[in-house]
């Protein structure tokens, strides 16, 4: 075991971890933090590299309506942070489609007849609405109609999350794309990117502009880890968390983790701040916890993926940064150009990179099949959908990412508020963070906020916010412009740490 009394012990080097390091630490608190990966920080924002080649593991729009979020990143990279013109599309019947989407444009590819029957359907669904959408075909079905559902949202979503719309959460639609009506589409398409901009409420899904790190968000999250060293703060890879015992005596933490060569080393906090999987964590807390809560947290599932990278002789083929594929015939379900998101991705201008993106369950047959086969497939179903030739493949590789989305199933909100109590009533000093920390499909800001509200609940001694409650509706930090909102309460609860230490020094 360690001597060194940390402030906190913060598992898990991606972006919610690495925050609540930053903050902390900026702040003159002792933090560790450990992550099981030997090479890359970074977790779902990590950015791989394969023979100079860097690839955005799920591509990550740097775009954030908290001023705290923006001024962040602003502070850690500077200049390195690059501007960028959203350009993506969508592919459905053998044609790609503007997104956002462009009226004339569809009209145009969709067809008379085909248009007008979207329009009826829409029409439909608004004058006999469901009263209480339980599932996510129910929402979308309210919101754009039956028809635009079956071919913009349908085939897409099943691919993500390996099951029928009629079962997943109307939870998780609300989330995701709440305010996005098509109407609001429309409007986007037809006023001019001036008039947009001054628009006081704009849907994160349709903005035309955003920041990317010209090295990849990995070049983020490996600077801020830099800084949290500089400042004193420990940041250990190869670190696989594998028991938390809380300490009832003094509401602190020990934590024990495996390093590469099987020895096990212990980690004290006076608290503890994670983003590990939630299912993950309750198997790993050491005190007792009710027999119902271990039950649900085994429920909660879990959605996993992998890509393809391929490196391709560069012909112009696609200059988007992505492309939703809506095909059912390919199992791809997007695939990213990383040229587009910055040219510093690719060493070498003759060539580009692709990313192939394919969503599983770990263990099924995708998840296992080699590398070889898995290249294979990339390289035919890129062909099939017209963005390249075999011949021009030169190289490539697969990424695996287990746990990258937390299952938003007809039960989990139920498993989820069974653990969320229990952990509450026996786990002081316990700080859930992120995406899969709480079981919750935040984006990377959102990610970020939860960490910079742990921190400042744990500077003030006592849980003034509710972290719950950070992308409860999407539109939270995500209407209105870049960093067009100050969270004045985090400012609240820093001068109040201040404040407090000032009176404890005096």
């Amino acid at each position: 075991m360690t001597d060194r009394l940390n402030k906190a012990v913060i598992v898990g080097a991606g972006p919610a971890g690495l925050t609540a390091a930053y903050d902390l630490s900026k702040r003159g608190q002792r933090v560790v933090v450990l992550e099981a990966d030997p090479r890359y920080v970074g977790g779902l924002s990590r950015t791989v590299e394969y023979h100079g080649y860097r690839f955005d593991i799920g591509g990550h729009r740097f775009f954030s309506k908290s001023r705290e979020v923006e001024d962040l990143w602003s502070e850690i990279l500077g200049a390195d942070m690059l501007e960028r013109t959203r350009s993506s599309k969508i592919f459905y019947g053998g044609k790609f489609y503007s997104y956002p989407l462009k009226p004339l444009e569809a009209l145009s590819q969709l067809g008379v007849r085909e248009s007008a029957l979207c329009v009826l359907s829409f029409l439909k669904a608004r004058m006999t609405p469901f009263s209480t959408p339980k599932s996510f075909e129910d929402w979308v079905v309210n919101e754009f109609g039956e028809r635009m559902f079956r071919i913009f949202f349908k085939t897409y979503t099943e691919k993500v999350w390996g099951m029928s719309c009629k079962v997943i959460s109307a939870d998780w639609a609300a989330q995701r794309i709440k305010g996005l009506t098509l109407s609001g589409v429309i409007k986007s398409a037809l006023l001019p990117n001036r008039k947009r901009k001054k628009r006081a409420r704009m849907v994160k899904t349709l903005i035309s502009g955003f920041r990317y790190p010209r090295l990849g968000p990995g070049m983020m999250w490996e600077t801020c880890a830099e800084k949290v060293r500089a400042l004193g703060g420990e940041v250990l890879l190869g670190r696989s968390v594998v028991a938390c015992h809380f300490n009832e005596e003094d509401s602190s933490w020990t934590v024990d983790a495996r390093m590469a060569d099987g020895t096990t080393v212990a980690f004290r906090g006076e608290h503890l701040i994670s983003s590990m999987p939630l299912r993950q964590l309750v198997g790993q807390i050491d005190s007792p916890l009710p027999e119902a809560a271990v039950r649900s947290a085994n429920s909660l599932r879990y959605r996993d993926f992998l890509t393809v990278g391929l490196i391709l002789r560069e012909r112009n083929r696609f200059h988007d940064n992505w492309i939703y594929v809506h095909d059912p015939g390919v199992k791809m379900g997007r695939v990213q150009n990383y040229k587009s998101w910055s040219p510093e991705m690719v060493p070498d201008p003759r060539f580009c990179s692709y990313g192939l993106e394919y969503f599983c369950f770990e263990g099924d047959g995708l998840w296992t099949m080699n590398d070889a086969d898995l290249l294979s497939l990339g390289v035919k179903e890129l062909e099939r959908i017209g963005l390249a030739s075999a011949s021009d493949v030169v190289d490539g590789c697969v990424i695996r990412q287990a746990k990258a989305y937390p299952v938003y199933d007809d039960q989990y909100r139920q498993h989820l508020d069974v653990v969320r109590g229990a952990l509450a009533e026996h786990c002081r000093n316990l700080h859930l963070v992120g995406r899969n920390g709480l079981h919750k499909y935040n984006n990377q800001e959102h990610a970020m906020m939860t960490a910079l509200l742990s921190a400042r609940n744990i500077l003030a001694g006592e849980n003034i916010f509710d972290v719950w409650s950070v992308n409860e509706d999407a539109e939270y930090h995500e209407t209105g412009q870049a960093g067009a909102s100050t969270t004045n309460q985090l400012e609240s609860a820093t001068g109040k740490y201040a404040n407090e230490h000032k009176k404890v020094a005096s």
